[in-house]
């Protein structure tokens, strides 16, 4: 089958959704950054580290490349004559405060008006319109009479009281705005709505909201003194006004509306003016407000509006001499000048810092340098190292500071001898016990780099820094207990004394107090850098799943309670993974890879098989094999479902990342030959093509090993479940099945991802048929005792129990003739 076929993948569907089975294999091919977000892909995130790393460092080495001066507060003496380094402007706060402030003064309080009242006008006419509809209405209905023209209609609405308008008098007084007055309702209704009444209303409220009426009277009054500005919010126009007595308060205006000398009531009756009197004061509302958002925005834009006074100060003039007592004006100018000189190292050192620095991490990640592993770069490796460095690096900053505070309360010794308790060398322990010696030690490299520039660019610090830091890095090498922290700790200390007294003694500081703080603080350096790594070491491992040989050893406890509940429910695997595991440590050493990953791998491996154990021949002793009764498809899914069932149980229990890619990783995307060839088989009975019996139903779903333990715990565990079905295990037929099973994997592409070499494959095939030699040698066979019956003598090798039996998914093949042949080098 070709390449491209075998990448096909199938959406889980039906029965594929009960065991949850992805058919979308995530091979690493599919993996590619065209299947990501452009702005968030892999390599995208590696930039955006690098960037922020390079802008943070920058940001906290500025202060220390451009030394800010000492602060000085109003009424402190200068202790230094302090001068221009160039020209500039000061502000004169004063000035130009006061100038704001008469800015603000001179504006109009604005006051919003409103000619409609708020379409008060409009919602009048609705509402006497609709009361007039409703009061013909109801009146037809009540009155039949009334369309022969018999009775009059004003008589038929003083008889009949009843008939009146049937809509809810709330209705009207909601279409006017107002709250109900059933009395005042029921005047308009005697007087039919009269239009005469709407007319006078309409007329007398006109006037008035033109004239203004005012709400807060005592308001407007306080700010008549200089005159108002009038917003008209219809035209959304301003006019100032200067004479605010042509306005009416609330209570002006209902007097006005009470007096009955208006000609616009001349001409009704007393009922009628009545209800144009209630109805007005009804509806009457202040139009004029004072906007007091409005006019604070106004006194905010003129305040702003004022530009600042300022006087220019030359180069080199006398900004404050010793012993002068500071002012305000002198602070103006020390506080601009700083200002201006960190306005000149934004704009050049640091940046400038900040692209050196990058340009650097750039170089060291992509040569590999600071790579742990030589093919490819891990954005999380990125991310933690320069996570590391800025928290070393902050350490440092912050130190340094504290340094200085200490050093001033004491006065005896100076910052300086402080600076050798800084803990580097934490970080680079930290690295070395996660990613090797070598990265550590390029670490180390970046890492004292900043630090000296940190506390003043000293080339003696440099070098106090990097050896610590190397000698820390190293003494954790291999570090599978936590007292391997303690002594590289106590290694480190020793070195710093040794280290601190050389650079004091090159001072010519030899005999003073301050190279007895000096050591002391070397010491103590050495045991924080301990303290911090061992503090930091479980943190770092579960918040970016790195697994660290310490806690592989406690996985590789058989007391664990995962190994505890595969021994009881699934004997048969447990016994496998223990054999597997025996075999990968041997091997892994020959190759280079990390035995102790690939044992503890090994021991899990197979955790999925705890869910559904009687399923797998190892773990079905005397009993029938449930696979008889099922489809292949069903049988094919029934496997391929441990592998999900085991990563979602080392997930559970926080394994680590490294030993649930192996379980992911461990079949590959390896066909089930034995289950594929036997439908293919009962297809055939059936009289179906073939072609409907896919290869990749019966692929588990991936990915390929990636490194070397996972191709190794892959190649074991294959060769010991087919090492079950050899009848006679002679180290010839071993080496025969090892060979057969290597050049199957190899065919099958399933080490193309994978770091193993061809010499790799050979030291393996040595190692297992070694191991499994061992494991399979002959034993004596011991005589029985005479009159025991022939069915209760031992099998082959002293083992009773002994059943030579087949295993299905390794059932023989047609070898592939190319691969064998290119295979041939092997050596096997």
């Amino acid at each position: 089958m070709g390449k491209a076929e075998r990448k096909m993948s199938v959406k889980p569907k039906g029965i594929r959704r009960f065991f949850g089975i992805e058919r979308e294999g995530r091979q690493s091919a599919q993996r590619a950054p065209e299947k990501q977000r452009r702005w968030w892909s892999v390599e995208a995130q590696r930039w955006y580290i690098i960037l922020g790393f390079s802008v943070i460092v920058s940001v906290l080495l500025y202060p220390d490349l451009t030394p800010a001066p000492q602060a000085y507060r109003p009424g402190d003496v200068a202790d230094r004559d302090i001068k221009a380094v160039q020209d500039f402007l000061v502000e004169n706060e004063e000035l130009t405060e006061k100038s704001r402030q008469d800015a603000v003064k001179s504006l109009l309080p604005v006051y919003d008006f409103d000619p409609t009242g708020g379409n008060v006008l409009d919602r009048l006419k609705v509402a006497f319109e609709a009361g007039r509809a409703g009061l013909s209405t109801s009146t037809k209905a009540a009155s039949p009479e009334l369309h022969k023209g018999e009775v009059p209609p004003e008589k038929e609405v003083a008889e009949h009281p009843g008939a009146s308008n049937e809509e809810d008098p709330a209705g009207f007084f909601e279409k006017l705005g107002i709250s109900p007055d059933r009395g005042l309702y029921a005047l308009l209704e005697e007087t039919g709505f009269d239009a005469g009444i709407e007319k006078a209303v309409t007329e007398l409220l006109g006037g008035l909201f033109q004239q203004g009426v005012v709400g807060n009277e005592e308001l407007l009054i306080n700010h008549a003194a200089n005159g108002i500005i009038l917003h008209d919010i219809t035209k959304e126009s301003d006019v100032m006004v200067s004479d605010v007595d042509r306005f009416l308060d609330m209570n002006a205006a209902v007097s006005w509306i009470s007096s009955s000398e208006h000609k616009e009531v001349s001409f009704l009756d007393g009922k009628s003016l009545r209800a144009v009197s209630e109805v007005a004061k009804a509806l009457l509302r202040p139009n004029l407000t004072f906007n007091k958002r409005e006019t604070q925005i106004r006194k905010d834009n003129a305040y702003q509006s004022v530009k600042p006074f300022y006087f220019k100060v030359k180069k080199g003039e006398m900004l404050v001499r010793e012993g002068e007592r500071i002012t305000s004006e002198h602070l103006a100018k020390l506080e601009t000048q700083e200002n201006l000189l960190k306005s000149d190292a934004l704009c050049g050192r640091a940046p400038a810092m900040a692209a050196f620095i990058g340009f650097l991490m750039m170089t060291l990640y992509f040569t590999g340098l600071m790579n742990p592993r030589s093919t490819r770069i891990h954005s999380r490796d990125l991310l933690f190292n320069s996570l590391t460095c800025l928290g070393v690096f902050f350490v440092v900053i912050a130190g340094n500071l504290v340094a200085d505070e200490i050093s001033r309360g004491f006065g005896f010794f100076t910052a300086r001898a402080l600076l050798f308790a800084f803990p580097v060398a934490g970080g680079a322990m930290l690295v070395s016990i996660f990613h090797g010696m070598r990265v550590s030690a390029v670490f180390s490299l970046v890492m004292s780099t900043l630090a000296s520039l940190a506390v003043g660019g000293q080339v003696d610090f440099f070098l106090f820094y990097f050896i610590t830091s190397l000698v820390a890095g190293h003494g954790v090498v291999n570090c599978k207990e936590r007292g391997v922290l303690t002594r590289a700790s106590l290694k480190t200390g020793a070195v710093g004394l040794a280290l601190s007294l050389a650079v004091q003694t090159l001072h010519g500081y030899f005999y003073s107090l301050e190279t007895i703080v000096a050591g002391v603080s070397a010491v103590i350096g050495g045991l924080l850098a301990g303290v911090i790594a061992t503090g930091l070491l479980p943190l770092v491992e579960m918040t970016f799943g790195y697994t660290t040989d310490i806690k592989l050893l406690e996985l590789a406890n058989l007391d664990q309670p995962l190994l505890k509940e595969q021994m009881v429910q699934a004997p048969g695997t447990y016994h496998h993974s223990v054999i597997v595991s025996n075999m990968v440590e041997a091997s892994a050493k020959s190759i280079g890879a990390n035995p102790l990953l690939a044992k503890v791998a090994a021991y899990y491996h197979d955790i999925g098989k705890i869910k559904k154990p009687l399923y797998f021949i190892e773990n079905q002793i005397h009993c029938e094999n449930k696979h008889e009764k099922l489809a292949p498809s069903m049988s094919s899914l029934i496997l391929i479902s441990h592998v999900k069932d085991g990563v979602e149980m080392a997930r559970k229990q926080k394994l680590g990342k490294e030993i649930i890619d192996i379980i992911q990783q461990h079949h590959g995307t390896s066909i089930i030959s034995y289950f594929y060839e036997k439908a293919k088989e009962q297809a055939g009975k059936r009289a179906v093509k073939s072609p409907l019996v896919k290869e990749q139903d019966f692929r588990y779903p991936g990915p390929k090993p990636q490194t070397k333990e996972a191709g190794l715990v892959m190649l074991a565990d294959m060769v010991e479940a087919a090492s079950r079905s050899l009848v006679d295990p002679t180290p010839a037929k071993i080496q025969g099945m090892l060979q057969k099973i290597i050049k199957k994997v190899f065919s099958d592409g399933q080490l193309d991802e994978c770091e193993l070499t061809l010499k790799d494959l050979n030291e393996i095939a040595k190692s297992f048929s070694k191991t499994l030699s061992g494991i399979f040698h002959h034993r004596v066979d011991y005589p029985e005792p005479s009159g025991r019956p022939a069915s209760a003598r031992k099998g082959a090798n002293g083992n009773s129990d002994y059943h030579p039996q087949a295993d299905a998914r390794f059932k023989k093949e047609g070898d592939k003739g190319e691969a064998g042949e290119s295979l041939k080098r092997l050596g096997l």
